[in-house]
């Protein structure tokens, strides 16, 4: 004993050595995105960049913590794809490009953004209708007249400005694990009307088109080489029509400290599980 005592507290000193010198996270992850990712009204909000709307306890928050990594989160209402390399207006001032962060030493990125680009907010605000059907309008009905689909012509478009993201977060972040994450499940089929006021058809109009954003998000991931989280199915169950305790995602009025038509603190908590669960 007396002989292997030197020996096992040799072993003993590297292992505590080992677990102090990873003791700080080294990984450096940066969060780049739209409100989705960032949380506005969600408590606590971030007090050094307010113009953002960014919440503390967003999904890459909830990531971060769960796999340990250093965040940098450059999410930011109201941002589109744009504002990845051009300065952003905010509510208090400008906001610096979010690709500013990446760098040849970012470990893993993510992206959430497109969302504002095709206009998918103020599409739903024009779906609201207090009263049924027949008194008032489809939002369907209007966007599909003339035998053309004008969400899913915006949404095809888009496709070539997502692939130029990749591009550029590619470019900045090259030893990077890049990580698309899509949006969710908001409504369920059919909607809940009047809970939701949003007609059935024009619901699944809305959803359909998160759907075929997502599309895009998948076939550009998997040409880059890089990762899609599709968060919709997991979702399902947690939309807007959903019990309070089951709810992910807020509909057209928020029941809770979070703005309406995005995601709630569950949904953030849940997403950030999701994806760490993933990665």
């Amino acid at each position: 004993m007396r002989r292997l005592l030197p020996a096992l507290l040799a072993v003993l000193s590297i292992t505590w050595a080992t677990g102090a010198a990873t003791a700080e996270p080294d990984f450096e992850y940066v969060a780049l995105g739209d409100s989705s990712a960032a949380g506005p009204l969600i408590p606590q909000q971030d007090a050094e960049d307010p113009g953002c709307l960014r919440s503390t306890r967003n999904w890459p928050a909830a990531l971060s913590e769960r796999i340990g990594a250093r965040l940098t989160d450059m999410t930011c209402s109201g941002a589109v794809t744009e504002n990845l390399a051009e300065p952003q207006a905010t509510v208090r001032g400008t906001h610096e490009p979010q690709a500013d962060a990446l760098s040849p030493s970012t470990d893993l990125v993510t992206l959430t953004i497109g969302g504002n680009d095709v206009g998918f907010v103020d599409l739903a605000r024009s779906c609201v209708n207090v009263l049924p059907a027949p008194v008032g309008t489809s939002c369907r009905d209007e966007l599909t007249a003339n035998g053309r689909d004008e969400l899913a012509e915006r949404i095809d478009a888009y496709a070539a400005e997502f692939d130029a993201a990749l591009d550029l977060v590619s470019a900045r972040a090259p030893e990077a694990r890049i990580v698309v994450v899509g949006y969710g499940t908001y409504i369920r089929p059919g909607g809940c009307y009047p809970d939701q006021p949003i007609w059935g058809r024009d619901a699944d109009y809305l959803q359909g088109g998160l759907h075929r954003l997502n599309e895009v998000f998948a076939r550009a991931a998997d040409e880059h080489g890089v990762e899609f989280v599709d968060i919709a199915p997991p979702s399902v169950g947690h939309d807007a029509c959903a019990p309070a305790r089951d709810r992910w995602f807020e509909g057209v009025a928020a029941t809770g400290p979070v703005a309406p038509l995005h995601p709630n603190a569950d949904g953030m908590a849940a997403i950030g599980r999701i994806v760490a669960d993933r990665l």
